[in-house]
Order: C-alpha cells, then sequence, then structure tokens
C-alpha cells in the first residue's frame, strides 16, 4: 500500500510539474494558445507579425516568414514559405515549427483551421488598436520565453504612445479634421473604423469619413468620395502620385488646400511597432492641414 500511496504521489507531483510549465495564452481571435515549452521553431506567416516577434525578442526562433517580411534587416535573411493566398504547405511542413503566427483575417483564417487540422499550433494575429499592439508583443514574448524583452518592449510602446496622444490632442474634438484613406485606387477601396489607421487618424485628431461603413475594407464610389469632401486624402506610399487622379476635381476641399498625403506604407499599413511611426509622420500631416 505504501508503494502504491508513493506512486501516486509522484504522478500527482508530475502533473501539477507539467500544468505549471505550460504556457498560455490567447490570440487575437480569442483562441487559448497553450505550449508546453518555449516555442523554439517559429514561422511568421505576416509581416507586421514577423515585425511583432522581433519586437518581443523572439527573432532567434524565427525560422521562416512570409513573402514581403522585410523589417527588420534580419527578418531579410530568413527563407520564405509565401504568403497566406499562395502558400507552399509542404515547406512549411518540411520545418516542423512548434508555432506558427499567422494574419488573422479573411482567407488566413481558413489556412489557420486547415494548419490546426495538421496539428500545428497557430496564433492569429489582428491587432485592431494601439493596446492590441502592446499586448501582442507580450503575448508572443510569453510563448516565445522571452517575456523579460516583451514587456519592456510593450512599455515602451505604451509611454511613446502616451507622448503622441499628449502632443497631438486636440482642444476641439468635436471638429476633427475629415480624412479618406485610399487603400487602392482600382477599384477604389478605403477602410472602416475598426482598422488599424482609423486609430491612427483619431490619434491625430482626425475622423475617418468613411468609418462607420459596415466592412473592414470597404469599396467605394468616386461619387461616395466627391460627396464626403473630406479635407485631406491619405494613401500608403512613398509619393502621392496614386491620388493624382483627385486633383482634376477642383471643388474638393483636399484639392483646392493640397492637402494630398502619402505615408509610407509599411509604416500605417502594418499592426506592428513601427505603427507609432506612421501615426507620427500622419499627425504632423494633419497638423500643417490644419495650418499649425
Amino acid at each position: 500500500m505504501l508503494r502504491n500511496f508513493t506512486i501516486a504521489l509522484l504522478l500527482s507531483a508530475a502533473v501539477i510539474h507539467a500544468s505549471a510549465a505550460a504556457i498560455s495564452v490567447k490570440d487575437d481571435a480569442q483562441h487559448t494558445i497553450t505550449l508546453t515549452q518555449p516555442a523554439r521553431r517559429i514561422i511568421s506567416l505576416a509581416p507586421h507579425a514577423t515585425e511583432l516577434l522581433f519586437a518581443a525578442g523572439a527573432g532567434d526562433d524565427i525560422i521562416a516568414v512570409s513573402d514581403y517580411s522585410n523589417f527588420p534587416e534580419a527578418a531579410k535573411k530568413l527563407p520564405s514559405v509565401g504568403n497566406v493566398f499562395a502558400l507552399d504547405t509542404e515547406r512549411l511542413m518540411a520545418f516542423k515549427p512548434d508555432l506558427v503566427v499567422i494574419w488573422g483575417t479573411g482567407n488566413a483564417r481558413a489556412l489557420a483551421n486547415k494548419l490546426r487540422g495538421q496539428h500545428i499550433t497557430v496564433f492569429e494575429s489582428e491587432p485592431r488598436n494601439f493596446e492590441m499592439v502592446a499586448t501582442s508583443i507580450e503575448r508572443l514574448s510569453i510563448l516565445a520565453g522571452t517575456e523579460t524583452i516583451g514587456k519592456s518592449t510593450a512599455s515602451g510602446f505604451r509611454t511613446r504612445l502616451e507622448d503622441l496622444r499628449k502632443t497631438y490632442r486636440q482642444p476641439d474634438a468635436s471638429n476633427p479634421i475629415r480624412v479618406f484613406y485610399q487603400v487602392w485606387n482600382k477599384p477604389l477601396m478605403t477602410l472602416n473604423d475598426e482598422h488599424m489607421i482609423s486609430a491612427a487618424i483619431r490619434l491625430c485628431g482626425g475622423s475617418n469619413v468613411f468609418g462607420k461603413l459596415k466592412e473592414l475594407s470597404p469599396t467605394i464610389t468616386t461619387e461616395a468620395l466627391l460627396a464626403s469632401n473630406p479635407d485631406v486624402i491619405v494613401t500608403g506610399g512613398e509619393n502621392t502620385d496614386a491620388l493624382n487622379e483627385w486633383r482634376q476635381f477642383k471643388a474638393l476641399t483636399a484639392v483646392k488646400q493640397n492637402r494630398l498625403i502619402a505615408i509610407p506604407a509599411d509604416l500605417l499599413n502594418r499592426a506592428g511597432p513601427r505603427i507609432l511611426d506612421g501615426t507620427e509622420a500622419l499627425c504632423k500631416q494633419l497638423a500643417v492641414a490644419r495650418g499649425k
């Protein structure tokens, strides 16, 4: 009997130890992600996720990335497995990842479910606001066992965010500058208020003229844009060439005031740590548009 009791104690201790060693967080789709030990073979299937992982201190554990993962510099040296729309699944499986971080929207969600069906642990990443960027860094650092780095980076992110809010807070919030964000011109596409870019616009004292539309990335008509008559038109890019077609509409306030703005796309379109660089650049441009 004593022997059986001893065995039971040992088994109980083993269960407690295994439970204590387990790592668990929720991803942006509210799935509970559990690992028995820190991830050491991580694949990123989105450029913003690559940036988040490096910021979380997990750069040394990334074994492959998606196309266009070009920041930081070290990401360029990692092999690519394609992207969520053209993924080399066999190549991904051959890497034997213990964690795959994927863009959690649209077709990517179906891919995430497919990978789970092949017993691969998947973290869906889709930050919709600044705090979600900060918590993404923290959660990924927990999964990678780099929590100290993750907490420090997230704290620095929040501090800089608050500094930006103080700097660009508008005394009259009831009169925001009206902004149209152009994602693409043919077809003409924009974003609604659920998108990260709209959070940046709001921080800068602006409002998204199409923010109330239901779709995250709605297609609109030229007539709808003309009727909205924004004060500023913004796009992601190195120059405003994609906005030149609007110059023919001389009655548009944004055209009359020459308020056609381009912000480097990677800074605004990626929901990673550099979103604050893009937000600051946008805030400076909107401040100029206000005449301040």
